[in-house]
């Protein structure tokens, strides 16, 4: 089906009832309503959106559709046991197919590409570290391929690489297209999408807007990094901006000598890692450098950052020399949602019906389709696999108190990119990324 338009939706004018009304139009908040809808056809869903559909992260996302969790195999095994461990790998790998699997089959055009990602080290502790995640993948059902660097150069070249990784369970796409293309499959199947319309408070089996009130049976909180932005919410996630640059149209010959030509992403294994992806019309798309405002104040990515922008064009040339004078065309900002101790999670109240889901930190493609799975399986009752999950029913630690956490993330932030360049002068592992290994690792 083509993609909808961003015309914008009606808004409410009054008061409005619903079986499920869920609060943000992003993927999570689509992808519950299309799952709900799935499992009971009959049901009344309003989805409310303060903008229009896919505004925050969800449409401003580089392209990664990732089986990456923020918390390792390893630290969910610590926490929750082996079997819960898999549990959660084996959801994240299915979740990368379920997107690609929902695309082909509502004929949404996002440019889905299963092509796997490739990870290349260009230093010594860069490749300690890639080597040290492919030898740990296969206990936890992952496939994690380790490359030298001529391997690595069958997938992509990149300047100066002494090896690499390489792991299928990655896709690629156009991330606004999807959310377009879900509103439009949500959208004939009956939901009500109700953009423009700022939720005031959400409340069980109420949400009051500025439009109106909204009653229903279950409420759905899937706010994203607005949610630090919601009364009695503040301190639940941070808010801070990924910062995104996209190159002009790249010509034959530099896909030629660079490569990427069936679908893959591509990361550094920088401590603060570069990404990116070649787009259906030979651009590169490429991000990673993180800012954090203030209060989590959100800065809506529109306008352009001149020296973030810089930093990416100058990280991107390092990489790719034949890059080096290519016109950045793009160039915007992604806010994510990260919780105190970096552990997404989805939660339901039973007593109130109240759902929410969020915190996925940078990986949210996969994350956010299982997560609307599984809020649909906890609002209709299901006791399927999906509700027994680890993430489920996780309650993360409130952040510090403005100015105490800026100052610790605009510290964590430099000290990362202090480490980043320790390692790059002096071939050894970082000592700052020693001291800094509580915020890097779980």
């Amino acid at each position: 089906m083509p993609s909808g338009g961003l015309a914008p939706r009606s808004s409410i004018d009054g008061d409005a009832q619903a079986d499920v009304v869920v609060v943000g139009a992003g993927l999570t908040g689509l992808w519950t309503a299309y799952y709900l809808l799935e499992a009971d056809p009959s049901l009344e869903v309003v989805v409310i959106e303060q903008a229009t559909a896919g505004f925050g992260a969800s449409g401003r996302d580089g392209g990664w559709c990732s089986a990456r969790f923020p918390i390792s195999a390893q630290g969910l095994a610590r926490q929750h046991g082996l079997e819960a461990a898999l549990a959660m790998r084996a959801a994240m790998r299915d979740a990368v197919v379920e997107v690609g699997g929902v695309a082909a089959a509502e004929e949404i055009d996002c440019d889905f590409a299963y092509g796997g990602t490739v990870s290349v080290a260009r230093t010594a502790p860069q490749l300690a570290r890639l080597t040290a995640d492919a030898a740990g993948s296969a206990q936890w059902g992952d496939e994690v391929h380790l490359l030298d660097a001529s391997a690595v150069a069958e997938h992509v070249v990149v300047d100066g690489v002494i090896g690499g990784t390489w792991t299928p369970d990655c896709a690629q796409l156009q991330p606004l297209r999807l959310v377009r293309g879900l509103v439009d499959v949500v959208t004939a199947r009956g939901a009500r999408l109700v953009e423009h319309t700022r939720a005031l408070r959400l409340s069980p089996r109420a949400v009051v807007t500025d439009q109106g009130t909204v009653r229903a049976r279950s409420v759905v909180r899937a706010t994203g990094a607005w949610t630090s932005q919601l009364p009695g919410s503040r301190r639940q996630v941070a808010a801070v901006d990924r910062r995104m640059i996209a190159t002009e149209p790249l010509p034959p010959s530099f896909w030629t000598e660079v490569g990427l030509a069936h679908g893959q992403t591509f990361s550094d294994a920088r401590l603060q890692a570069g990404h990116g992806r070649r787009t259906s019309d030979d651009r590169i798309v490429f991000g990673g450098r993180l800012t954090y405002r203030r209060g989590s104040a959100l800065g809506l990515g529109l306008d352009d950052d001149p020296r973030t922008t810089e930093h990416l064009r100058a990280a991107l040339a390092d990489l790719f020399p034949g890059a080096a004078n290519a016109r950045i065309t793009h160039a915007w900002g992604s806010p994510l949602a990260i919780p105190r101790d970096r552990y997404p999670a989805v939660g339901y109240d039973e007593d109130t019906q109240t759902a929410w889901a969020g915190g996925y930190v940078d990986d949210g493609v996969a994350m956010s389709n299982l997560a609307g799975r599984t809020i649909a399986d906890l609002v209709t009752g299901s006791n399927s696999p999906l509700v027994h999950l680890p993430w489920v029913g996780h309650r993360s630690p409130s952040w510090e108190p403005e100015p105490l956490r800026w100052a610790g993330i605009t510290a964590g932030l430099r000290g990362v990119a202090l480490a980043d360049l320790e390692e790059r002068l002096t071939g050894r592992p970082s000592r700052v990324a020693r001291a800094l290994s509580p915020l890097l690792a779980h």
